[in-house]
């Protein structure tokens, strides 16, 4: 019952708030997900500069000198391979998420990350090797996607943006252990300097899969299913309370009358997340894919892929201990963006850490073309604005994209939308994973610092798509976002969202949907018309 249910939620709010501690922890804890995604990411910066992995890889050049290197086109072929993994593991994660559900296809999802893990640590030879960051990728890429769509189904709306900034801190904290890993290794004179960075790997896919099998499935993946039974469990389950509570059936009924709108609208195929209509699919599928997409042009991965080849060609003396300055950093200031994402908001973190970014990154490579890579004083000032700049990442871009991405798709596409969006995010990895050796290396592009160039004015792009495309969300639940979507369009989202949380508006209320859209809309013409009598006086 509509009005019932409000009453109940708006009355409980704070009870709801403690009540949900239990389901706070449980979608928390999927988020160790990301250190799969952040050491697999991040341990091959600093493989690919170790001496004996060179010698078993690489090729003496000059020969007889001693000095082992790797060709550009194997370097870029290695570090890339594992996004074009990740590509599709990422597309195949829809299936499973619709029909294994959202936790075992976690589960699945790590075996294939094992295998992958496996042949990399047995490889003496280039083949195996990649083919080995080949099926580490498809199970990095099916838990990218899958892990954030767990955590924005079965966390409270409160707190939901903090909850999958979880993912993103988890990342951030994988690439620091890769870091320090790797510096641990790194002068080991036998294979265990590259077989047991990755080898550690298994530990981490080990406790993921114990922590999902006693996990509870998603309650909007069990809906969907038309298990309603298990979903009151379920939900029982991540609120602390019974599941016959009357918080649990009023949540279940909203799920249930949201499903229903969009299974009347279409059903949930591919071809529905390209579709016009009062719902915006099409358009919330691509602004799914284009976030990520500029995500990645943010130019942060050249930092995590290539810091350590790039400090060194800056003239930096020790680039391993310059790359965990930087993963510390990201890893630090990933924090404030769970307090921030739930009251600063969504959009604003987005437009905040796009402005600065491409300042941080136009001063990087204004410096890094203006001085010498003798100037220790100028490298200090580099880095320093580095720091800065992943800093702005690590607070807005890093955490926000995947949340946004997983709150802004309605449940009957929500699978496969996402994958799209967490496919488009491994795809742009992969490009400028391939490209970037090409681009900076002496003996091709030579462009060095000067990439920064092209890392800011990417930082524009991002500035206006989030203008134009990205509502404020904060605050809704996943039901109340459909609503916004179908009432408001992105750059007057926030007065409607206020609106929707004022007035606590459910799903299966129409009459306070179109109540809460009129008076909005009143407002808006309300305002025009003062500025209108302003400009004729």
């Amino acid at each position: 019952m509509p009005g019932g249910g409000t009453a109940v939620v708006a009355s409980g709010m704070e009870g709801g708030k403690k009540s949900s501690i239990v389901g706070i922890l449980m979608a928390s804890f999927a988020a160790f997900g990301g250190i799969l995604f952040g050491y697999d990411t991040g341990v091959i910066s600093g493989i690919k500069e170790m001496n004996y992995w060179l010698q078993t890889f690489g090729y003496e050049s000059p020969a007889g000198s001693g000095t082992y290197v790797i060709s550009t086109s194997n370097e870029s072929l290695i570090v890339s391979i594992l996004s074009l993994g990740t590509f599709f593991g990422a597309l195949f994660a829809a299936p499973m998420a619709d029909f294994l559900g959202r936790r075992m296809g976690i589960v699945a999802a790590n075996f294939v990350f094992c295998a992958g893990v496996a042949m990399q640590t047995a490889a003496t030879a280039v083949p195996l090797f990649v083919a080995g960051r080949v099926f580490a990728g498809l199970g990095v890429g099916m838990v990218s996607c899958l892990v954030p769509m767990y955590q924005a189904e079965a966390s409270p709306k409160w707190i939901r943006g903090a909850v999958v900034s979880c993912y993103q801190w988890a990342i951030t904290i994988g690439l620091l252990l890769a870091a320090c890993v790797n510096q641990g290794t790194k002068d080991r004179t036998d294979s265990g300097s590259y077989r047991i960075p990755i080898a550690i790997q298994f530990a981490w896919a080990i406790i993921l899969v114990g922590g999902m099998l006693v996990l509870p499935e998603s309650p909007r993946y069990l809906v969907k299913r038309h298990r309603d039974e298990a979903a009151s469990r379920s939900l029982g389950r991540l609120m602390g309370v019974p599941p016959d509570h009357q918080d649990v059936q009023v949540e279940l009924e909203d799920i249930k009358a949201n499903l229903r709108m969009e299974e009347e609208v279409g059903q949930s195929s591919y071809i529905d997340c390209f579709k016009m209509g009062p719902n915006k699919i099409l358009f919330r599928t691509l602004t799914g894919i284009f976030l990520q997409a500029w995500q990645q042009l943010t130019g942060i991965n050249f930092i995590f892929y290539y810091g350590t080849t790039f400090f060194k060609n800056s003239g930096i003396s020790n680039p391993f201990t310059i790359t965990i300055v930087t993963n510390v950093v990201n890893v630090v200031m990933t924090i404030p963006a769970f307090w921030a994402v739930d009251h600063v908001g969504r959009r604003r973190l987005l437009l905040i850490g796009a402005a600065g970014m491409l300042v941080c990154e136009y001063l990087v490579a204004i410096i890094g073309v203006t001085i010498s890579v003798s100037n220790q004083a100028g490298q200090k000032v580099l880095v320093a604005f580095v720091c800065i700049y992943i800093a702005f990442f690590a607070s807005t871009w890093g955490p926000i994209a995947w949340v946004v991405t997983s709150e802004i798709y309605p449940l009957a596409i929500r699978a496969k939308a996402m994958s799209m969006s967490t496919a488009s995010n491994w795809l742009w990895n992969f490009g400028i994973g391939y490209a970037t050796p090409y681009i900076v290396n002496p003996e091709y592009g030579n462009l060095g610092p000067k990439v920064f160039f092209v890392w800011g004015s990417t930082c524009v792009g991002c500035l206006i798509f989030t203008y134009f495309c990205i509502p404020e969300t904060k605050g809704l639940s996943l039901e109340q976002i459909d609503i916004l979507y179908q009432n408001t369009t992105p750059v007057r989202s926030v007065a409607y969202r206020n609106q929707l949380i004022a007035h606590n508006v459910h799903a299966a209320d129409e009459d306070a949907i179109a109540r809460v859209t009129t008076e909005v809309r009143m407002s808006e013409k309300g305002e025009k018309g003062e500025v209108q009598n302003e400009e004729k006086v």
